[in-house]
């Protein structure tokens, strides 16, 4: 039924703008960061740039979503079912709420890391494995997102 397929592409359509979005402020808020530190610490731009670019990663969460349903799982077709879809539109909103909150999150751990880089800290490593936290839970979100389509396809 057709209105099943809307149902399905809303969700999708939510998971992939609100991951999107979430990495959107995430770089930025990183990237504002990086730039203000490169006028106190130039020669740290590599670390900055692995440090602007982390948030980015839960936007390409939210597209292997969409990939999943599409191409692993093949649900996005005319003939799924009422609850297939409120599946997808279930994971699209679960993903998409996640993906979002952890870019912004993780781009504000990213950015304090950045911050102190800049004024000489040693603190690029434990940057890293404290940006890893808010990442966890888009990988979570992620993981669930394949759990639904695995049970929508037994």
């Amino acid at each position: 039924m057709e209105m099943n397929l809307l149902i399905a592409y809303i969700g999708i359509a939510v998971m992939v703008g609100l991951s999107g979005i979430g990495s959107a402020y995430g770089v930025t808020i990183a990237g504002n960061a990086a730039i203000g530190a490169l006028k106190k610490n130039d020669g740290a731009f590599g670390n900055f740039l692995v440090l602007t670019a982390l948030p980015g990663t839960q936007g390409l969460y939210g597209f292997a979503g969409y990939f999943m349903f599409q191409t692993i799982f093949g649900l996005l077709t005319p003939d799924m079912t009422a609850i297939q879809a409120a599946a997808i539109l279930g994971a699209g909103i679960a993903l998409g709420l996640v993906a979002l909150f952890s870019a912004i999150r993780q781009g504000q751990v990213c950015a304090n890391g950045i911050a102190a880089i800049g004024q000489g800290h040693d603190v690029f490593s434990n940057t890293l494995i404290l940006a890893v936290f808010p990442e966890l839970y888009a990988i979570v979100a992620l993981a669930a997102t394949f759990l639904i389509g695995s049970a929508l396809t037994a």
